[in-house]
């Protein structure tokens, strides 16, 4: 749980900051051009109220006096360049201020006006000189066109710097609400965690559960109390994790070692539980145990993993197991690991029947059977861990069994 909080803040963190830094030129481009077009906005609105007062009229006997005295009123307010055009796109009247004589070599030639809407140009001019183009239609009452106003104006020195503050700090607040919004998710993603731990583990409980009343009901019939399967699992878990299996065929595994008889709940009790040796016929019926037990456990959610053991854990290296007759590789390999721990638990487990093995006449028995009934490579691994093993499992009760194994579901189940 430290470790996964530790990488989850190190993750949200490592994207907060990336956004953040990604987002300031972005978020500071598009304030600068909100700047501007609320700067424009105001030109526009405060130039049509300039010649409402003005009393423009572009036609009469007056309209080139009211134009003159309307650019003259712009270029000394608003603009440094006014220009008003008539509906035809003919000059009626221009004004400048000294800044805007010295703008206009540099300005682009002058197109014949012939729009609908108020628009505007930025541009920077050499000299890094930043201008702003207006072209306003002008309407009368009744929304027929007037006029057309053109003006350009220098954005002073103070104001782009202004503009730029503002755009910057409008960058900062963002980043920093980026950063926020990362560290306000980090304790819900923490609470998202746990709970999902929880449900993880009431679902492990749940598939434990269900492993353990198909085991106990296989090992009631067979007159065992179900420890083989827990030590089994166990066992197989520790080999299997000797030769670098994980992650889902280690789930694999484990659920179909410990419910590798499955299938012997649907046998005969006269056959099940015969104390003798069993007849060619009765042996037959025992070994349809196998294909029982695969469609006990195909189809069941989770356990269906378990049916490669199911189906393979009586096979044989040299190919004269059952019920398919595999050999060497074609054997899966997670039956093949299952075949060992089966085989040394049944040689060092105390039964009714008989005595306990010692550990090295069970290490004898299954190098004699290496590259027989076993995987040769296997049973090397499994001599250097026989002895922990041994010491571990063989002789634990049924709850300290079932306690070792949680602890290996838990790791292989990422709980």
């Amino acid at each position: 749980m430290i470790s996964f909080k530790r990488q989850l803040a190190l993750t949200i963190g490592s994207v907060a900051v990336l956004l953040a830094c990604l987002s300031i030129l972005p978020v500071w481009w598009l304030a600068r051009e909100q700047a501007e077009d609320k700067l424009v906005a105001v030109a526009v609105a405060e130039s049509r109220n300039l010649l409402r007062q003005e009393g423009l009229r572009p036609e009469g006997p007056q309209a080139l006096l009211q134009a003159q005295a309307a650019t003259r009123a712009l270029a000394g307010g608003f603009f440094d360049i006014a220009e008003i055009y008539t509906p035809v796109g003919a000059l009626m009247a221009e004004n400048s201020t000294a800044v805007g004589k010295s703008l206009e070599r540099d300005l682009p030639p002058h197109i014949t006006p012939n729009y609908q809407q108020p628009y505007y140009e930025s541009r920077r001019l050499p000299g890094d000189r930043w201008i702003v183009r207006l072209f306003i239609p002008l309407h009368t009452d009744h929304q027929a066109l007037q006029a057309y106003l053109e003006g350009v104006r220098l954005i002073p020195a103070w104001q782009r710097s202004q503009i730029d503050r503002e755009a910057w700090r409008i960058a900062l607040l963002v980043a920093v609400a980026i950063l926020l919004c990362g560290a306000a998710l980090y304790p819900a993603m923490v609470r998202v965690y746990a709970s999902a731990q929880r449900k993880t583990r009431e679902v492990l409980e749940s598939h434990i559960s269900m492993m353990e009343a198909l085991g106990r009901a296989i090992a009631r019939r067979d007159s065992d109390d179900g420890t083989h399967n827990y030590r089994v699992a166990w066992i197989s878990a520790t080999l299997a994790e000797e030769v670098g299996l994980h992650g889902r065929r280690m789930q694999e595994l484990i659920a179909g070692s410990f419910l590798h008889d499955v299938g012997k709940i649907g046998i005969p009790d006269a056959i099940l539980l015969k104390p003798g040796r069993l007849n060619d016929e009765e042996m037959n019926i025992m070994r349809t145990h196998v294909s029982m037990g695969e469609d006990i456990v195909t189809g069941a959610g989770w356990l269906d993993g378990g049916k490669t053991v199911v189906a393979a854990h009586h096979e044989k290296w040299d190919g004269s197991g059952y019920p398919r007759g595999l050999a060497g590789e074609d054997i899966p390999l997670v039956a093949r690991i299952f075949a060992i721990a089966d085989v040394f638990d049944a040689l060092c487990a105390r039964r009714p029947y008989k005595e306990p093995m010692a550990l090295e006449d069970a290490v004898r028995v299954l190098n004699e059977e290496a590259g027989k009934h076993f995987d040769p490579h296997l049973v090397k691994v499994f001599n250097g861990l026989a002895q922990h093993i041994h010491r571990t499992i063989v002789n634990a009760s049924e709850r300290e069994a079932r306690a070792l194994l949680e602890v290996m579901m838990r790791k292989h189940f990422a709980v």
